[in-house]
């Protein structure tokens, strides 16, 4: 199976949302990506603690293509210190995994 990733980040607005999907598709980051929420976020910010809410949004990309996805995300994130998580998959479905390699192809 081709190996592949989950990218994970959090937003505070579905549209910021949408726009980070949309972008890192178009773009060939990620083959897809899924939005989530509204989230009940609690964390520690400006030393307190502060709740929000927010928007997840998935991105299953090819294993080569998690950096570049990083590095983009980090860019295009609205926030100052984006949380931006890789989850590398070691099982699942090769056939899916053949379709996400070939959606990142730049």
């Amino acid at each position: 199976m081709d190996q592949i990733s989950v990218v994970t980040t959090v937003v505070d607005a579905r549209s910021v949302a949408e726009v980070l999907a949309a972008s890192a598709v178009a773009g060939r980051f990620a083959a897809c990506a899924q939005i989530g929420g509204p989230l009940a976020s609690t964390y520690w910010w400006d030393g307190r603690v502060e709740t929000t809410k927010e928007w997840s949004v998935e991105f299953k990309t090819a294993i080569d293509r998690s950096d570049p996805l990083v590095a983009y995300l980090r860019t295009a994130h609205p926030y100052d210190i984006p949380e931006v998580l890789v989850t590398v998959i070691e099982a699942g479905n090769p056939d899916y995994a053949r379709w996400v390699y070939e959606h990142t192809r730049p």
